[in-house]
């Protein structure tokens, strides 16, 4: 059978492990793309999202994965890279940025999504932000994704040359029930995901962060079965 991967548009997917990029990148790869993804090692207490991130990336075939370092630690300013800053648990507050934002992440791998998206040629990049459930997140809103799209096109010779980059975000406006509905058509396995901010060496959830309350109240709403791994109490 010939091979037709040559013809298929490239796209770079941001993959973090969790249940939202892997449901990108199954949306990606329904729309034709052949998907190249990154994975980001910035000192995060959660780092068995980097096993879960290879994990998807070979169940989706992903034609390369790349883990990049980035060693936010050195920064600090968030509960996910700043051991003396505690994970909360108390629920997520309303019109507040909550202390796991970590400082200019999302601008920080956007421009090494944009950088490699240069050099494969590739015109469109995959992120799977949400304004939804973490509206508190400044770099999860429609108007900072148009915005680096726009700056993304001015800076880099694609988009002088007049190869219009696009930051694809199909996410942006779906609630976490619509995000696992969407993924479970299309046939995502979300026991291989992994959302706790505090999840053990086993990558077992701890069942009490506002991440995993979100994540369990999606799989509510969305009427389907929660296959995530929790430690015991």
């Amino acid at each position: 059978m010939a091979d037709n991967s040559q013809t298929l548009p490239k796209a770079v997917v941001l993959l973090s492990g969790g249940l939202d990029s892997t449901t990108v990148l199954a949306i990606a790869q329904s729309e034709g793309y052949e998907c190249h993804t990154m994975s980001f090692d910035y000192g995060q207490r959660h780092r068995s999202e980097l096993k879960a991130a290879e994990n998807v990336a070979k169940q989706f075939g992903a034609k390369t994965h790349r883990v990049m370092q980035v060693d936010m630690r050195n920064i600090g300013g968030s509960a996910l890279t700043d051991d003396s800053i505690d994970v909360p648990t108390g629920g997520v507050e309303e019109n507040a940025i909550p202390v796991t934002y970590v400082p200019a992440r999302n601008t920080v791998f956007l421009s090494y999504a944009l950088a490699l998206a240069e050099v494969i040629e590739a015109n469109d990049i995959f992120i799977g932000v949400n304004a939804v459930d973490y509206s508190g997140y400044p770099d999860c809103r429609p108007e900072f994704i148009s915005s680096f799209e726009a700056m993304a096109n001015l800076a880099t010779k694609a988009g002088v040359e007049g190869h219009k980059l696009s930051v694809k975000a199909p996410l942006m406006h779906l609630t976490k029930g619509q995000i696992i509905q969407q993924g479970n058509a299309l046939g995502v396995d979300y026991s291989l995901t992994t959302s706790c901010y505090q999840a053990d060496g086993e990558g077992r959830a701890c069942g009490i962060c506002d991440s995993c309350r979100l994540r369990k109240q999606g799989f509510a709403d969305a009427g389907v079965p929660d296959p995530t791994i929790y430690q015991p109490n």
